[in-house]
């Protein structure tokens, strides 16, 4: 495909964004954010977990500790873009994943956050 092409498709079909988790199997500790592109930023995870450098420490850790099979990368909510002129997507991510940090809030033990 040519690169004007597969921008048109990129445009046609953005990416899945919403609530994500990390969680850790051993101790259930999680890491519960939000993004406008999924597939993008659970990668993003995943690399920098794999390479030794993520920049959470806690969470580096237990990955060295347990490795890739003491955690679940799992999607939580998921936000359908709109075509409404109103319709704010970032808005709407903060809304939900203020909803799924109601379960494990920033600070809580089992919070990497």
């Amino acid at each position: 495909m040519s690169r004007a092409a597969l921008k048109a498709d990129y445009k046609l079909n953005p990416p899945a964004m919403g609530v994500y988790a990390i969680e850790h199997l051993a101790s259930g500790r999680m890491l519960i954010e939000r993004s406008g592109n999924l597939p993008g930023i659970l990668n993003r995870h995943r690399f920098e977990l794999k390479l030794g450098r993520h920049r959470n420490a806690a969470l580096q850790a237990d990955w060295r500790r347990d490795g890739e099979a003491g955690f679940r990368f799992a999607v939580l909510d998921t936000l359908e873009p709109s075509a409404d002129p109103a319709f704010n997507a970032e808005t709407e991510l903060d809304t939900l994943l203020a909803m799924h940090l109601e379960q494990c809030p920033r600070g809580a033990p089992l919070s990497y956050l």
